[in-house]
């Protein structure tokens, strides 16, 4: 939670696309939970696991947080209205992106979640000059220690 309200404030009202990557009980959706509330959003936080999608109007931005794990072919992005989502106007975090590869645009910042032994190992890595500007916001040590990720957490 503390770390995707870190994210939230590093990010402002910017649009950007981050792809999530971990696997099943990692936190990515938790992550979510902590950038939405960091976005000042007070309302419950469901993840997307069935739904595929779920929007947050969070004026002046909007916030989509996609699950891409049941999705059975990337095409399906475009039924979903992906053409909106993706049209740089918003925040857009998208856990088990590879379910997407062949449609989804480059990310500009992309967040590894991996199970440690007590807690998380998670590592950023920018893909524009917008994402390695998040991560040099977060990371006060500098672009060296940009891909050694966060301390683990709880």
């Amino acid at each position: 939670m503390a770390l995707g309200a870190a994210l939230a404030r590093a990010i402002g009202d910017r649009p950007l696309l981050v792809f999530l990557w971990g696997d099943l009980g990692t936190g990515k959706t938790t992550l979510v939970r902590g950038f939405l509330r960091g976005q000042g959003h007070q309302g419950a936080v469901r993840s997307p696991t069935y739904t595929l999608v779920e929007p947050y109007d969070l004026s002046p931005v909007s916030v989509y947080h996609l699950d891409l794990y049941r999705l059975s072919d990337s095409e399906e992005l475009e039924f979903l209205g992906g053409r909106e989502i993706f049209s740089g106007d918003n925040q857009v975090l998208v856990e088990w992106p590879d379910r997407g590869r062949g449609w989804l645009p480059q990310p500009d910042l992309e967040l590894r979640l991996v199970h440690e032994e007590n807690g998380r190992r998670i590592t950023l890595q920018a893909h524009s000059d917008v994402g390695q500007e998040i991560i040099d916001r977060m990371n006060p040590m500098g672009r060296s220690q940009q891909t050694t990720g966060c301390k683990p957490v709880a």
